[in-house]
């Protein structure tokens, strides 16, 4: 990537809408369907999103330019907040995202070679962590969207084969 900081800022700033939009317009219960076992709901996706965009990725941002460590991170799907609708975290998430955003606005391409350690995988640079940044973000609004999707592929009967790469859970 030619200008990583335009490029990340870029791909973050398109998801929040996309949250937004589906928060406004798909049922509660169709967000918090889990789509098969072991799998995360749409609202499961929306609530990790909002963990690391609080607690992880924004504190390694300073980690980096402090030159500390980094530490590990179990993820989960809850926010751990009061209960509030998926709409209000939506909203929360776009706020959140507006300040990182933000954040990397800050940053220099010359920061994006700083390294500092990470207790599960070694050294790691700035950069590598925004490229993270951006694939995790994409990934997550992906598999809510896919969650999305499953009780439409169940029925579309003959269609279905035009979909099984998003069928889950993913045939062994």
């Amino acid at each position: 990537m030619e200008n990583l900081l335009q490029e990340v800022r870029e791909a973050l700033t398109a998801t929040p809408a996309r949250w937004l939009t589906l928060t406004e317009t798909v049922s509660p219960a169709a967000l918090e369907q889990t789509p098969a076992p072991g799998e995360w709901s749409a609202a499961e996706c929306l609530g990790h999103l909002i963990q690391t965009e609080r607690d992880v990725f924004p504190v390694r941002v300073h980690n980096f330019l402090a030159g500390e460590d980094l530490s590990g991170f179990t993820p989960s799907g809850a926010t751990g907040d009061t209960p509030r609708s998926l709409r209000e975290l939506a909203a929360e998430f776009a706020r959140l995202r507006a300040a990182n955003l933000e954040l990397i606005a800050g940053l220099q391409p010359e920061d994006l070679g700083r390294s500092a350690m990470h207790n599960q995988l070694g050294r790691i640079t700035l950069g590598e962590m925004l490229h993270t940044w951006a694939a995790h973000d994409l990934n997550h609004t992906m598999q809510a969207e896919r969650a999305l999707m499953q009780p439409f592929i169940a029925g579309s009967g003959a269609f279905r084969v035009r979909f099984e790469e998003h069928v889950l859970p993913k045939p062994a």
